[in-house]
Order: C-alpha cells, then sequence, then structure tokens
C-alpha cells in the first residue's frame, strides 16, 4: 500500500483554483481526438532522416525508444496529472516535488528551448523552399545571408500578427506522402525492391547509442502537452491511458515507414538531417510526370506546417516573461500591454530580438548541417533538463507530494531518466562532419552552462525582488 503523507495547503489552494477554471470548460474531447492529438503532438518530420542513419536496425531502435522513454514519459504524465491536476504541468509538478527553484529552472529551460526551436525555423524554411523550387535553388539553406534575412522576417512577422494555420492536417498529409511513395514506386517498377519492415538486430556503438537518445528524447517528447487538455476531456483519468495504448503502435508505424522511405531513396552518407522529408519528396516524385509539381505541394504544406509550429512556439514564449514580471521575478517593463490588442509588447519585442541572435550566432563559422545540429542539440539538452526533473519527481520528490509513487512507476520512470541523460551525455557528439568536434562540443557545453546560471541569477534576483516588495 502507498504510503500516505500530508498534502501541503498551497498545493490545496492550487487544485482548488484548477478545478474551479476547469469546470468551465466543456468536455467535449473523447479518445479519438486524444489519439489524433497525441500523433499531432509527438510525430517530427526531420527525426526519420536521424533514424535512418542507422539502416535496417532503425526498427528494433524506434521500439526500444518507445518502450524505454515514451510509455515512461507517459506514466509519469498521467500519474502526476491524476494526483496533481495543476494549471502549468510541469512547471507546477516541480515546484511541488522539489521547491521554488526546480519550477522555475524547469519552465527557464522549457522557454530556452523554444527559443532555440524558433531559431533554426529560418534554416529548416529555407531547405524546404529549395527542395520545393529544385536544384536552381540549392544555394539558399547554405546562404548565411539568405537564411538570416529569412529569419528576421519571420520573426518579425510573427511579432506583428499571429499565424494560424491548420498544421496538424498539413504534417498528416505530407506524412502520408512519405509513406506512401515508396509503396508507389515499387507499384510502378520505379523502385527495384523496397522492404518497409526489417528486423535486424542492432549493434551497440557509441554511434548508435546516440542515435538512439536523440531518437527517444527528440522524435518521442512532447506527452506532457497532451495532460494540459485533461480539463477538456470526458473520463480524462480512463481515456488518456487508454490514448496512449493506441497511438503508440500508430507512432512507432508512422517513425518505423517514414523512416524506411528515407533508407530506400537516399544512401545515409547523403541525408539531409535538416529536411529530409522534403528531400525524399523531391527525389522520389521525381520520375512521375507530375510528381515534381505533387512534390512540390507537398513540400510547401509542410512549410506551412513549420512556421505554424513556430507560431505555437512564440505565442508561448513570450508570455512567461509577462507571467515572472507579474511576480516580480523580471521588472515589471516586461507585463506592459499593448493598449488596444492587450498583448504583451515588451516581451515580444525581447523574444523576438533574443531569437534572431540565437539564429545569427548558430551560423557563424559553420555549414548549414553543423548549425542546424548545434542549434537541435542545444534545443534537446534545455528539454532534456526539464525531463531529467520530470522524471525524478517520482523517483525522489515523493516526500512532498500526497502520496509515494508505486514501485512499477519509479522503475519506468528510472528507464525513462537513463535514457534522458544518456543523450545529455552524447550530445556533445556531433552525428554528421564538422569542422572540430571540440569546438562543437565547447559550443553546446558554454551555451548550456552560461544559459542556466543566468537563469539561476535571474531567480536569485527575482526572490530579492519579491522579499523587497513583499510588505506591500
Amino acid at each position: 500500500m502507498d504510503e500516505q503523507i500530508s498534502v501541503p495547503d498551497s498545493r490545496q489552494t492550487e487544485e482548488e483554483r484548477v478545478e474551479a477554471r476547469s469546470s468551465v470548460f466543456k468536455k467535449e474531447l473523447g479518445l479519438r481526438d486524444l489519439i489524433f492529438t497525441q500523433i499531432v503532438f509527438v510525430v517530427g518530420t526531420s527525426w526519420v532522416g536521424t533514424a535512418a542513419k542507422l539502416g535496417p536496425s532503425q526498427t528494433v531502435y524506434w521500439l526500444l525508444a518507445i518502450s524505454l522513454f515514451y510509455l515512461p514519459v507517459a506514466a509519469v504524465v498521467i500519474y502526476l496529472n491524476r494526483i496533481m491536476p495543476l494549471e502549468g504541468g510541469l512547471y507546477q509538478w516541480a515546484k511541488f516535488g522539489f521547491n521554488d527553484f526546480a519550477g522555475f529552472m524547469v519552465a527557464w529551460n522549457l522557454w530556452l528551448l523554444g527559443i532555440v526551436v524558433m531559431a533554426g525555423t529560418g534554416l529548416v524554411v529555407a531547405t524546404n523552399i529549395s527542395y520545393a523550387i529544385g536544384p536552381s535553388a540549392a544555394w539558399m539553406p547554405t546562404s548565411k545571408a539568405f537564411v538570416s534575412i529569412l529569419n528576421g522576417a519571420l520573426i518579425g512577422t510573427l511579432i506583428l500578427v499571429t499565424i494560424r494555420g491548420l498544421g496538424a492536417l498539413l504534417l498528416l498529409a505530407t506524412y502520408a506522402a512519405l509513406v506512401a511513395l515508396p509503396f508507389f514506386a515499387r507499384l510502378h517498377g520505379a523502385l527495384p525492391q523496397y522492404r518497409p519492415v526489417e528486423w535486424v538486430m542492432p549493434t551497440t556503438s557509441l554511434f548508435s547509442l546516440n542515435i538512439f537518445s536523440k531518437m527517444a528524447l527528440g522524435a518521442l517528447s512532447g506527452f506532457e502537452y497532451v495532460a494540459i487538455l485533461a480539463g477538456e476531456t470526458r473520463a480524462p483519468a480512463r481515456n488518456i491511458g487508454r490514448s496512449v495504448l493506441l497511438a503508440a503502435p500508430i507512432i512507432a508505424l508512422m517513425f518505423i515507414l517514414g523512416t524506411s522511405s528515407v533508407m530506400a531513396y537516399v544512401q545515409l552518407k547523403d541525408i539531409d538531417l535538416i529536411g529530409p522529408v522534403p528531400q525524399v519528396l523531391s527525389l522520389g516524385f521525381r520520375d512521375f510526370g507530375l510528381g515534381s509539381t505533387i512534390a512540390s505541394i507537398a513540400i510547401l504544406m509542410l512549410l506551412g506546417r513549420q512556421i505554424a509550429l513556430l507560431s505555437i512556439y512564440f505565442t508561448g514564449n513570450t508570455r512567461l516573461p509577462m507571467v515572472a514580471g507579474w511576480d516580480h521575478i523580471l521588472p515589471i517593463w516586461f507585463t506592459r500591454l499593448e493598449p488596444r490588442r492587450k498583448t504583451p509588447v515588451n516581451s515580444i519585442l525581447f523574444v523576438g530580438i533574443v531569437t534572431l541572435a540565437f539564429a545569427i550566432a548558430s551560423q557563424i563559422g559553420v555549414g548549414a548541417q553543423e548549425a542546424f545540429q548545434l542549434i537541435d542539440n542545444a534545443a534537446g539538452i534545455f528539454y532534456a533538463i526539464a525531463y531529467l526533473v520530470l522524471f525524478a519527481i517520482p523517483i525522489c520528490g515523493s516526500k512532498h507530494l500526497a502520496r509515494r509513487a508505486p514501485l512499477w512507476l519509479r522503475l519506468s520512470a528510472a528507464a525513462g531518466f537513463l535514457v534522458t541523460l544518456l543523450y545529455v551525455v552524447l550530445t556533445i557528439f556531433p552525428i554528421v562532419d564538422v569542422q572540430s568536434r571540440f569546438s562543437f562540443a565547447a559550443k553546446i557545453i558554454i551555451v548550456t552552462v552560461v544559459a542556466n546560471l543566468i537563469g539561476a541569477l535571474i531567480f536569485a534576483q527575482g526572490e530579492r525582488r519579491r522579499r523587497r516588495l513583499a510588505p506591500d
């Protein structure tokens, strides 16, 4: 029987407040909606290129990644969401599982994740456009000036207007084209042979473990966002758990077949890690008459999804400095609202400038593929720090919770913690050719350490500011 301990009064107050706010939501989301949401949140497009570098053993590695990371994430999130249904999710869980500092650093690293992901969007968009236009546009991703201008245009647009699109449908339509392409080509004799699923036992090496950790943390993260919808879900305790069991095989099949499509058309050394899906579509449809037009349309659909995703990150990231200003962790300057639209104008400008600075800095002295790996790996470490805290809560943070986590959950969390730690250790090693492995590792380490030191200093200054203002 689980060990029962008292619930802190502050947490009870938070739960009551969240329950009161959640009561106004219509319980419209059913099992099918949750399955669809998981697929859209989790399945990305760049990871099929990363996984393809493992060759035929990618099938086994995908299944291992789902078993040792995705399912543990789902189990921990479902458990914490059930015992602490708090607005703010992981931030609140870390705060009550450990302390205010842990909660802030989780939020800080998730904010940095959004900044770095947005910083890499210009490079991704440039790559997609180049594949949509054709060989004449191959210069675009390699031109630092063009990528910088594109980043500036994208971020400037997002500062002025919120972009809303059909990102989910665009993703699924493009992914369907990717998966169906080799079957279609094989049927018409354009592809000599194609084995969509191969059972090859993997060989363990530093390189394969590096790829595996990226497949786990990079490709299969994001489930914690699904728990945000619990207040709008019919029978959330039952349906969210059932949706995991039904969505996991679909997600696995999409990743395995998507990776197989990349392997069918591109040699391992030539895989474009920035845009593997546009690369395959442009190669696969090339010999089918109107195929180039179809490929261009599909690539542009994927481009629309990337911009929609950028909008989501940007909107969310501009709110954190504003909320931190409300709590006096940041200066009150960040809380200023635009008089007519009531948007946090100073916070928006700040996030835009920081994102653009990250985007430009990532390109200094490196090629396109190395720049993308630097951005991607730095983002992954920020996300990994938040996940390490998430997995640690049921393992060693239980003394602050309402009940001690069951043994099976602690073992599952330990598996997820170890996979995440593996990613943190190995991510300083590049999986593409770089100008200097030492420089590559040093940039990631310095950015990670300095960024988190800044976060710690901001928290300390904020605590002093709050204590000074407490009498008021």
